[in-house]
């Protein structure tokens, strides 16, 4: 059995206290367990059936993801505990193919908004969007907890809550990877890791049941851009003071070896700097600001300008400059209106659309409608990114589109552009030898990646029992004997789709009519009826996006017919009549058009009195 730890709780009542390292951290002993209350031998992982006894009414500890876990982004993770409950990121993800016209999607917080009077914080790993996205659409809802980041997060979630007009209502605190905070019954500690942006942490979080380690997106890499590397014996005396639970990211569990490390990177880059003889245009995600420095400095070096093209990169660079994350020399950096008062090989332009969005700097420049940047031959164009999973055939329209304007475009495949910000195999194995915990639970990645990742546990000696594969909606339940189990309960998550300026009005009814009009599109019937109930004038028949309506003539007439029968048979004097005759008229014209051309074109009947 594990021993459990009481830990010392703030009232729920008051706003959760901070402690920084020089006055009020608590004593060691405090915020975490004594050494050997959970640590296992890594030889006996498995948990006998006879230990699972949940007794009805006790307090247990839940995990439960609300997004992030069997798919890329919209990360956000609830950890409960009787009457406290901390959240730990909340991001979007961007659309599936199979949501035409939506921008994001966000994590259902329908759980979270009906025990909103529990929540004591909100704790937020680093500054990308899948992390920090929802933010702003969620924490009204969510009554408005303190969030809490490191500086760079902070700052970054600051500017995004800017074009929401929130900043001066929601609560922003910054951490350091040194601080401890109580919220509620949770005592909260910090690691450093490493990421493609700085100041990324991982979250140890000290419970009555055990401690629970989140690694938030992570890599070992012992040369980062920022100098900072992970901190090894944080984690390590985490694992040798016990941890009951360990969650960690999976994106890269299929890679054999280690991540390159970013100074790899900035020495390609500066290769390729170094044999271009005309403009470099570089793409990455705006907030890669480890990029962005390398980018900048090897501009600096050979003595070129940098031009930025993309308003969400132009705010990062801003916020970055200012909290001191980004150092940029004197001189380097113009406007992108100023490109053409210098020569070609003197320019750098680091643009947005590294992922083939049509609106980007990169894709309008792609189509030749940027109104600063016309492509030309001598161009050299990088892609310092990897395409996310699904959008994949837009990178390689947009590259198809670059090389027929004549420029050379350097990709991951032909060239080592980009690092990624993920563990591969090796790291992971290493992350589970550090930390030790006796249930492992793989997040953040498809479900295939998260598998791979338990394959990678149970290969180091952990058994079934102590891994937990889950889905969105599921969840872990630890009891105080420090045994864990799936809970019986399963959430229904839904997708929340933001499209323009609506949130959650769009559903799957509406995703399934875009669909259908994307694939077999539509046919309008209108159906004219006099005040008698009898047919005005002959129906109309409109084809969008079905059949070309020249030469569909003869399809045309039978679906008039067809209608004119269906009318014919029904009294339609009174309009409220009119409701079965419309779904009749949608059916059976539907059926027929089947029949004739094996589409399924939406049907929309139009009935009006004249």
């Amino acid at each position: 059995m594990v021993e459990s730890t009481q830990f010392r709780t703030a009232s729920s009542g008051r706003r959760p206290a901070r402690h920084s390292r020089s006055t009020r951290r608590p004593s060691r002993m405090s915020r975490i367990p004594q050494r050997g209350k959970v640590r296992q031998p890594i030889q006996s992982r498995s948990v006998s059936d006879q230990q699972i006894r949940f007794t009805e009414g006790e307090r247990r500890l839940r995990i439960l993801p609300l997004g992030g876990v069997g798919e890329f982004g919209r990360n956000m993770m609830l950890f409960e505990y009787g009457n406290d409950m901390v959240i730990v990121d909340m991001g979007f993800m961007f659309p599936l193919d199979s949501m035409p016209g939506v921008d994001y999607v966000l994590p259902d917080i329908a759980y979270a908004k009906q025990n909103r009077h529990k929540i004591r914080g909100v704790l937020i790993t680093h500054g990308h969007l899948d992390h920090t996205g929802a933010i702003p659409y969620f924490i009204r809802d969510l009554g408005m907890p303190t969030v809490y980041g490191t500086k760079l997060t902070v700052g970054m979630i600051r500017d995004r809550l800017d074009e929401f007009n929130l900043t001066r209502h929601v609560r922003l605190s910054e951490v350091d990877p040194d601080d401890t905070l109580q919220l509620g019954v949770f005592t909260v500690t910090f690691f450093r890791v490493n990421h493609n942006i700085p100041d990324s942490i991982g979250i140890a979080l000290h419970t009555p049941i055990g401690t629970v380690l989140h690694t938030g997106d992570w890599k070992f890499d012992h040369t980062p851009q920022d100098q900072r590397p992970t901190e090894f014996g944080k984690l390590a005396r985490l694992g040798m003071d016990g941890v009951i639970l360990l969650c960690s990211d999976s994106t890269n569990a299929e890679r054999p070896g280690y991540c390159q490390s970013e100074r790899e990177i900035e020495q390609n880059l500066r290769l390729l700097f170094s044999k271009a003889s005309g403009r470099i245009i570089i793409a990455t995600f705006s907030s890669l600001v480890s990029r962005i420095q390398q980018i900048v400095t090897a501009a600096a070096d050979l003595d070129r300008k940098v031009a930025i093209s993309g308003m969400s990169m132009e705010k990062v660079l801003t916020t970055a400059i200012k909290l001191g994350f980004l150092k940029v020399p004197r001189g380097t950096v113009i406007k992108i209106d100023e490109i053409n008062k210098y020569p070609d090989n003197r320019v750098v332009i680091i643009s947005t659309g590294s992922q083939g969005q049509e609106t980007s700097a990169l894709g309008r420049m792609s189509r030749g409608e940027h109104r600063h940047v016309k492509i030309q031959k001598g161009d050299t164009i990088i892609l310092s990114s990897s395409p996310i999973p699904g959008n994949e055939r837009a990178v390689t329209n947009l590259m198809n589109n670059l090389f027929l304007l004549g420029a050379d475009v350097v990709y991951n495949k032909l060239f080592d552009v980009h690092a990624s910000g993920h563990a591969y195999r090796e790291e992971m194995k290493l992350m589970l030898g550090l930390v030790r915990p006796r249930y492992f639970m793989p997040i953040h990645g498809e479900r295939y990646m998260l598998v791979r990742h338990a394959e990678i546990a149970r290969q180091m000696g952990w058994s079934d029992k102590s891994i937990f594969v889950m889905g969105n909606g599921e969840s872990i339940e630890i009891n105080h004997a420090g045994v864990a189990r799936l809970s019986p309960t399963k959430l229904d998550i839904d997708y929340i789709m933001v499209d323009g300026l609506g949130v959650g009005d769009v559903g799957n009814v509406v995703i399934r009519d875009r669909q259908v009009l994307a694939q077999d599109g539509m046919v309008v019937v209108v159906a004219p009826v006099d005040k008698n109930g009898k047919i005005a004038v002959e129906p109309d028949v409109i084809s969008r996006g079905f059949v070309y309506m020249k030469g569909s003539e003869r399809l045309m007439g039978e679906v008039k017919s067809l209608v004119i029968r269906i009318l014919e048979g029904h009294n339609l004097s009174d309009i409220e009549s009119w409701a079965p005759v419309r779904n009749r008229i949608r059916d059976d014209v539907g059926a027929m058009l089947f029949k004739k051309t094996e589409k399924r074109p939406m049907v929309l009947p139009v009935m009006i009195k004249v």
